[in-house]
């Protein structure tokens, strides 16, 4: 238990523990998120583009098949859920400062997970579904998912930094 310079913990010791800790929650949250993401864009898509159609197309078949187990989704929750109870938390003292990057950087997450939800998942089970020849699922899948990745890993880095600005403030 926290206690104050009387040795009494106080319900604003307390909310201020819980702030913090899930303040360091948030970064640590981003940062393996956003992590993730920058090795997938920097070499695991780089990689997998080297493929032919015939291995490509089958390969991230089963990349997508991998990639939503528990600790990813666990992660895919924890940026957006650390960073808005960190918010909720009422403490005395918060700089407008701290608000405000913890703010942006849960903007940010938010807007990595609609890029996500609404174009990724979505070229994702159409690739799963698709019934084309490799090369022409390939054409309709590598480039635009390419392009919302690179989009939605800015977004979790952009995120990682703007928490770990307010943890910093």
């Amino acid at each position: 238990m926290l206690k104050n310079r009387t040795g009494v913990t106080t319900y604003c010791d307390m909310m201020v523990a819980m702030a913090t800790l899930l303040l360091a929650l948030s970064a640590i949250s981003t940062g393996l998120f956003a992590g993730y993401f920058l090795i997938f864009q920097t070499g695991i898509m780089p990689a997998l583009g080297q493929l032919t159609d015939e291995q490509f197309v089958p390969a991230m078949r089963r990349v997508n098949q991998y990639v939503p187990r528990p600790v990813f989704l666990l992660t895919f929750f924890a940026i957006v859920g650390f960073p808005a109870a960190a918010l909720a938390v009422p403490v005395d003292g918060r700089s407008d400062n701290q608000k405000w990057l913890l703010v942006a950087g849960l903007v940010c997450a938010v807007i990595n997970h609609l890029v996500t939800i609404g174009g990724n998942v979505p070229l994702n089970n159409a690739l799963e579904s698709s019934p084309a020849p490799a090369r022409a699922a390939r054409l309709a899948f590598e480039g635009r998912w390419n392009a919302f990745h690179r989009v939605r890993t800015l977004f979790s880095v952009a995120a990682f930094v703007l928490v770990v600005s307010a943890t910093l403030s």
